[in-house]
């Protein structure tokens, strides 16, 4: 698969890496992951969230065999009660850094996280703390980049200032561009790579969704999946189709190949848990977009931009807009 490095790190992974939120059933997840290496993949993103704890457990265990050959990107800053089963308010205190820092290297099998993101930014802890404690574990070896997500543009800067970041990662897609407005150009200025999740729309851009979810599609919890929205959205799918048809691809690949087309720097990182869709996944990166592609991608997108929430409110409130 084609490469990027991102930003002026020069930290270089494959061009579409992959989400592993959703890879913690051990009978079904090592052949998704396993797969992905054989097709390229060479950035993995989980956090200690994730399960809790189990998914670092099991993409530490399947990458073992190549663990030299891979970048893992985990990520702290979630309060966890004693058992690990439950999430409480965030924490990016220095020493629960460092706590979160020795248990994802010893659920994960290694003696260094490549890329370490703050999960979401705590305003209780000043980002000077937590991008100096960072610089710190750097130093000690145990942590290779920083990087930050869903963090606003002050706080990106202040970070930056202490320690270079990596990346920043974001929700980012056709469906939804607010990060165009404020973030990407500042990483642009400062030369920060950008991590697109949910670059699919959370599915929706595949064209597998259309009117009402059932009771048991966990995306009925997001403002964005009411049958209105979906309706309202549906030109986005048509546009994709269309596109698609041309290209000789499927709506999902022209939605990746929009991401790359666009900034040199951004690594998305869609999410599954089916071996095909990983396979069609990764053949975005082989979708070229001509320039009218991308014209006409972006006048139709445009008027059909969500606005709004995107999450419910407690999570929404963690977004440092």
């Amino acid at each position: 698969m084609k490469t990027r490095t991102l930003g002026t790190s020069g930290l270089e992974v494959s061009a579409i890496g992959l989400g592993c939120m959703m890879l913690s059933d051990p009978e079904t997840a090592p052949e998704v992951i396993r797969r992905a290496v054989d097709l390229g993949v060479t950035l993995f993103d989980t956090a200690e969230v994730y399960g809790p704890y189990a998914n670092e457990e099991l993409v530490g265990r399947v990458l073992a065999p190549v663990r030299d050959h891979v970048v893992i990107a985990t990520k702290f800053g979630f309060e966890l009660d004693g058992d690990g089963r439950r999430q409480g308010g965030l924490n990016s205190r220095p020493e629960h850094i460092r706590s979160s820092v020795d248990g994802s290297l010893r659920r994960l099998g290694t003696d260094h996280i490549d890329l370490l993101y703050q999960h979401r930014v705590d305003p209780d802890v000043p980002i000077e703390d937590v991008a100096g404690t960072v610089k710190d574990l750097v130093a000690e070896g145990k942590v290779g980049h920083f990087g930050m997500s869903e963090a606003g543009v002050d706080r990106i800067r202040r970070a930056h200032a202490i320690h270079p970041v990596t990346a920043v990662e974001s929700e980012y897609s056709l469906w939804w561009r607010e990060p165009e407005q404020e973030i990407l150009p500042v990483l642009a200025e400062l030369g920060i790579g950008f991590v697109p999740y949910s670059p699919l729309g959370k599915g929706f851009l595949t064209g597998s969704v259309s009117g009402a979810l059932g009771d048991d599609d966990w995306r009925k919890v997001f403002p964005r999946f009411t049958p209105e929205m979906i309706e309202s959205s549906q030109g986005l799918v048509d546009l994709m189709r269309r596109v698609a048809e041309r290209r000789g691809a499927t709506p999902g690949q022209v939605a990746l190949a929009w991401i790359l087309a666009g900034n040199p720097w951004a690594v998305p990182i869609p999410g599954t848990r089916r071996v095909e869709r990983l396979e069609e996944n990764v053949g975005g990166a082989e979708v070229e977009l001509t320039d009218d592609d991308l014209r006409e991608i972006d006048e139709i997108a445009a008027p059909l931009q969500l606005t709004g929430d995107r999450y419910p409110a407690a999570m929404q409130k963690m977004i440092d807009r």
